[in-house]
């Protein structure tokens, strides 16, 4: 993706002192383990993460001893995993479910006072 659409796409620029490029990376660092994980822009600005350009995440050094971790996306198959399509299969599942112990209404039985085009009016119990 150019760096011009990821701009106006995210509306976030490079966490760099002086970089204006857009960010395409972003940068978490795990103190504990002297790690830094380099990924997919997040879909929200962390406050203790940083966002790259592709440039800054390219050239990127971190502390002595540390370790890095690169988490590419495999080739163009960033979008959901086979994980994330089942679940949302089991949600829409759940719900029509749901929907279809509810009882049904039956209309037959109740008594119309009037009706107007497709309005009709129903006496209160």
């Amino acid at each position: 993706m150019s760096s011009a659409r990821n701009l106006q796409r995210t509306g976030r620029t490079c966490s760099r002192a002086s970089c204006r490029s857009s960010a395409s990376k972003t940068l978490t660092y795990i103190y504990a383990d002297s790690t830094a994980v380099l990924g997919p822009l997040a879909t929200f600005a962390e406050p203790h993460s940083y966002d790259l350009c592709l440039q800054h995440s390219l050239t990127l050094t971190v502390p002595n001893g540390w370790n890095v971790i690169k988490n590419e996306p495999e080739g163009e198959s960033a979008g959901p995993t086979d994980d994330d399509l089942m679940a949302i299969a089991d949600a829409v599942r759940e719900v029509a479910q749901s929907y279809s112990q509810q009882p049904v209404e039956n209309h037959e039985t109740t008594q119309e006072i009037g009706r107007r085009g497709h309005l009709r009016a129903l006496p209160s119990n």
